[in-house]
């Protein structure tokens, strides 16, 4: 693993959403890191019971702002090379591509994600 050093540039990832950063901060085991873009969005419902619907509180996740701040473990944190697209654009091309991929199989749980994809989008993107 590559040193990764106040100021540069990384790929982390965090409660199952991964994010292009800026390192701020080392904090013994984990780095503060500022969001500059969105590469994943962050998966929908209960993600201790990944694809169970009935007996769990299926939660809705919106991916972090942009400049928000997260606190990510080291090991989840690896070295950014390329360009930085705008934050904005990157949160739709991340909704699009988990968008995609959840009507790419028609499965219930599915279903109930793009429901919350869809709102998270109306309400909040």
């Amino acid at each position: 693993m590559a040193e990764v050093k106040i100021g540069d540039t990384v790929k982390a990832h965090y409660h199952s959403g991964t994010y292009i950063g800026e390192v701020i901060e080392d904090r013994g085991a984990n780095y503060l890191i500022e969001v500059l873009a969105v590469l994943k969005h962050p998966l929908q419902g209960d993600l201790h019971n990944y694809g169970k619907l009935e007996d769990v509180f299926f939660h809705e996740r919106k991916a972090l702002a942009h400049h928000e701040k997260m606190n990510v473990k080291k090991a989840a944190v690896h070295s950014f090379e390329g360009e930085i697209p705008p934050y904005g654009k990157s949160l739709k091309e991340a909704v699009k591509n988990y968008r995609q991929k959840l009507v790419a199989e028609d499965h219930e749980f599915n279903k109930q994600s793009l429901l919350k994809l869809n709102s998270l989008e109306k309400h909040y993107y």
